[in-house]
Formats: structure tokens, C-alpha cells, sequence
């Protein structure tokens, strides 16, 4: 039950600092200046924890209501997400996020064509990346999945150079690992392979993983 006050508390308090905006915080940055999306060091989980519960890891979570925490923190980064949203407009943002789709869906080294569709559709679907043209991000996504699945370690280093590109921005690069997790979760799991994947990011673009909870 401390897990899911914490996400009330969370959700509560994305809500206020969204109402706002524009009415306080003048010139400071959506997190408070300086600071991370979720306070100094800090996971969005909660201080240590992983996104499924106190020692535990994607896809083998237990407990009746694992599938709705990971959904309800899916739905808390997309908020997350699209309260950045007019910050998140620069070329960088978008290739490294179209890396870093492509990094996770590739993540245990096949993909089915089921799959690309897939994670094609939350990405046009997606409202932060609405910022940029479908086929753009359709032809930026593709060409990282062919690479991967032509040589995988080769389409790996490719893709993380596109990634490290963000991390000139804080903010930018945050979204992209955000960005990484809520497709990775979309589908109700977030694999070990997934979780790597999402680790290699956080090590191009300079953040640690305990900030996301992987």
C-alpha cells in the first residue's frame, strides 16, 4: 500500500506543479532549477526501489496487483512526459528517442514484424513525440531496428551514439530514458533485456539507472 501512496502523492503533485505553471517557478526549468524530474538523486518509484516492488524484477513480478502497478506507472511517466512537452521539440531529442525505441524493442536480439508494428504505433501515438512528423519518426525508428537486426552489436554502438547526442540537456536526456521505459512497459512487461537496454542509455547519456528504478 506505500507504493501506491506513493504514486498518489506523485500523480497529486505532477497535477499541482502542472496547474501551476506560468503562474509561479518564473524561470526555472519544469523540475525546479537544476533538479531532476523527480528530486536530487531520487527514483520515481520511490527512494531505492524498482518500478515492481522491493526487490523484484520485470516480468517476474508477483502479486495480483503487479500488472496494475506497472500500468499505473507507465501512465505516470507519460504524464511526465507530456508535461515537458513544448521543451521537447529539438532534433536530438527525437533521433536519440527513435535509438532508444529501436534499442528496447530489439532488446532480446529478434524482433517480429508484429512487433515493429507495434512499437510503431506508440510512437505516432505517442503525445510528446506528436511533436514531429510520423514518417520521420517511422524512417529514424526503422533504420536503428534494420541495424540492430542485421548486427546487433553494431546497430547497438550505433544507436547508443545517437542516444549520448542528448546529453547536452538534462531534460532532454531524461525524457529519453522515460521514453524508453513507457514502450519497453506498454505491453504490461519490462523484460531483463529490456531493463540492460535501458541501463547502456543511462550510461551514454551520464545518469544513473537507480533514478529510474532499473
Amino acid at each position: 500500500m506505500a507504493m501506491w501512496d506513493r504514486l498518489k502523492d506523485q500523480a497529486k503533485n505532477l497535477q499541482q506543479s502542472q496547474s501551476g505553471r506560468g503562474s509561479g517557478g518564473q524561470g526555472q526549468a519544469p523540475h525546479g532549477q537544476g533538479q531532476a524530474p523527480y528530486g536530487q538523486g531520487q527514483s520515481p518509484y520511490g527512494q531505492g526501489q524498482s518500478p515492481y516492488g522491493q526487490g523484484q524484477s520485470g516480468g517476474h513480478a508477483t502479486g495480483s496487483s503487479s500488472g496494475g502497478s506497472k500500468a499505473k506507472l507507465v501512465g505516470l511517466l507519460k504524464a511526465q512526459l507530456a508535461s515537458a512537452k513544448t521543451e521537447l521539440k529539438s532534433g536530438a531529442y527525437r533521433d536519440a528517442s527513435m535509438a532508444m525505441c529501436a534499442l528496447v524493442a530489439a532488446a532480446d536480439g529478434h524482433v517480429e514484424q508484429a512487433e515493429r508494428q507495434r512499437v510503431e504505433e506508440l510512437i505516432v501515438s505517442n503525445e510528446v513525440l506528436q511533436n514531429f512528423p510520423a514518417d520521420q519518426l517511422r524512417q529514424r525508428f526503422n533504420k536503428h531496428l534494420d541495424q540492430l537486426i542485421a548486427n546487433f552489436e553494431a546497430g547497438k554502438a550505433e544507436a547508443l551514439r545517437e542516444i549520448a547526442k542528448a546529453a547536452k540537456k538534462p531534460a532532454e536526456a531524461r525524457a529519453v530514458i522515460q521514453t524508453g521505459i513507457v514502450v519497453a512497459g506498454a505491453d504490461g512487461h519490462f523484460d531483463q533485456s529490456e531493463q540492460f537496454a535501458i541501463r547502456d542509455a543511462c550510461a551514454a547519456l551520464g545518469l544513473s539507472p537507480t533514478e529510474f528504478g532499473v
